[in-house]
């Protein structure tokens, strides 16, 4: 898949979001990246055979006080080849696209990983 139509599918995902939720998205960078670098690896704590899809790299807006301010912005990387690694077809692609972008963003908004795993089984 060529690069701009994933970069496509990212944006699309981001704006199938409520728009409550996406007002929120103030001071978030979203990238697409082919692959996670050394450091997020690393940051990630993964293990090995482990792969690494999307990462949120900044402060949850649960843990901004009042004195956050002039700060570089977050940061959600999504990684287009690991996905792509994944998906068999361009439909399990859109939705998984889809499942890490709000897998990340759902980060930014402060719900933790063992949280977003139970409402990811449902």
């Amino acid at each position: 898949m060529e690069r701009e139509e994933f970069e496509l599918m990212v944006i699309q995902a981001v704006e199938s979001l409520p728009e409550e939720l996406r007002a929120k998205l103030e001071n978030v960078a979203i990238v697409v990246d082919d692959w996670p670098t050394q450091y997020q690896l690393k940051k990630a704590g993964l293990k090995r055979g482990q792969t690494l899809l999307g990462l949120y790299e900044g402060v949850p807006l649960t843990k901004r006080g009042v004195r956050y301010g002039m700060v570089q912005p977050d940061k959600i990387s999504i990684f287009r080849k690991p996905i792509e690694a994944k998906c068999k077809n361009s439909d399990l692609l859109v939705r998984e696209i889809q499942r890490v972008v709000w897998h990340e963003i759902a980060h930014h908004f402060g719900i933790g990983e063992a949280r977003l795993r139970q409402i990811e089984k449902t």
